[in-house]
C-alpha cells in the first residue's frame, strides 16, 4: 500500500483483532449519509474486510464494493465477506500510489487509516480523486496520535506515545495524519471549497474494552512490526518494549481506565 514504507503494525494477530472490530458505523459514520444503494465503492487498505463487507451488505446492496490491499491479507477479507453473505464485493491487490483502475471508475473512493502509513499521501489522494467519477466522493479518515488521551496518567504512557511516533516515522509514515488531511488534499489538487472536514472518536472504557484494547497494544509492543522497527532503529530495547507492554496492561486493569482516539475526517465531492 505504500512506496518505501513499512506498515508499522503489520498483520500480526493482535493487529487483525483490532481491525476486525471496525464497522462502517464505528469507523466511517461521516461517509454514510452520502451513500446510495446502487453506488460503486473502492475501499483502499481494506485489511480483513469488515468495513468493506459492511458497506456492501448494509449500505450499497444494489451496488458493488471493491476492496484493495496487499496480497497477504486478502484471503482473510474474502473469507469474512463470504461469511457475511456479501455477494456484491470483490478484492484485489495493488498500490494506492498507482491504483490499477481507469479514471472515473467509482462513485465513492474510501480509505480508513491508510494515509498515515504511506510514503506519499499527496500522491495517494491524487489517485483517489483520479478514479472517482465526476460528482462522486472521496472519503478518508485518519487517527492523530498526538490527540490520543487517556486516564489515569500512568508513568510510561506518554513515553509509549513518543516511541510510537518515532517508530511510525522511521517506517516512513506520519502518525499525526488526522490534522493534515486538508493540507495534503489541497496539495493533491482538491479545491478548498470541495472539502468537508470533521472529527470522529473511538472511546474505550468498559472492563471488556479496556482488556481488549490494552492486550492489543501490549502484544503489538512485543510481537508486531512495531517491535521489529523499534529494536532495529534503537528506539527501544527489549526491556523497554516489555515495560511498554506492562504499562498498557496496568492501564487495562485499572477500573477507572479510559482512552479516546481522535480522527480527522475528510469528504470531497469531485
Amino acid at each position: 500500500m505504500s512506496q518505501e514504507t513499512v506498515y508499522t503494525h503489520g498483520h500480526h494477530a493482535s493487529v487483525l483483532r483490532s481491525h476486525t472490530w471496525r464497522t462502517a458505523k464505528n469507523s466511517a459514520a461521516y461517509l454514510l449519509p452520502y451513500l446510495k444503494p446502487n453506488m460503486t465503492i473502492l475501499d483502499i487498505g481494506c485489511g480483513p474486510g469488515t468495513i468493506t463487507a459492511d458497506l456492501a451488505v448494509n449500505y450499497v446492496p444494489e451496488g458493488h464494493v471493491t476492496g484493495l490491499d496487499v496480497p497477504g491479507i486478502l484471503d482473510s477479507a474474502k473469507q469474512y465477506a463470504s461469511e457475511r453473505g456479501a455477494t456484491n464485493v470483490s478484492f484485489t491487490s495493488g498500490d494506492a500510489h498507482a491504483l490499477p483502475f481507469p479514471d472515473a471508475s467509482f462513485d465513492v473512493v474510501h480509505a480508513h487509516q491508510v494515509l498515515q502509513h504511506v510514503g506519499d499521501p499527496v500522491q495517494v489522494l491524487h489517485e483517489m480523486r483520479r478514479v472517482t467519477k465526476p460528482g462522486g466522493i472521496v472519503a478518508t479518515r485518519e487517527t492523530d496520535f498526538s490527540g490520543m488521551i487517556w486516564w489515569p496518567e500512568l508513568e510510561g504512557m506518554e513515553e509509549w506515545r513518543e516511541g510510537y511516533q518515532k517508530v511510525a516515522r522511521a517506517n516512513g509514515g506520519e502518525p499525526d495524519a488526522g490534522r493534515r488531511l486538508h493540507v495534503w488534499a489541497k496539495k493533491a489538487g482538491y479545491p478548498a471549497d470541495s472539502l468537508t472536514l470533521s472529527t470522529g472518536t473511538w472511546c474505550y472504557y468498559t472492563a471488556e474494552e479496556r482488556t481488549w484494547w490494552s492486550e492489543i497494544w501490549a502484544e503489538r509492543s512485543l510481537s508486531s512490526n512495531f517491535a521489529k522497527t523499534a529494536l532495529e532503529n534503537g528506539i527501544y530495547t527489549q526491556e523497554g518494549l516489555e515495560k511498554i507492554a506492562e504499562v498498557w496492561r496496568k492501564w487495562g486493569a485499572d477500573e477507572d481506565g479510559w482512552c479516546s482516539l481522535v480522527h480527522g475526517e475528510l469528504i470531497s465531492k469531485v
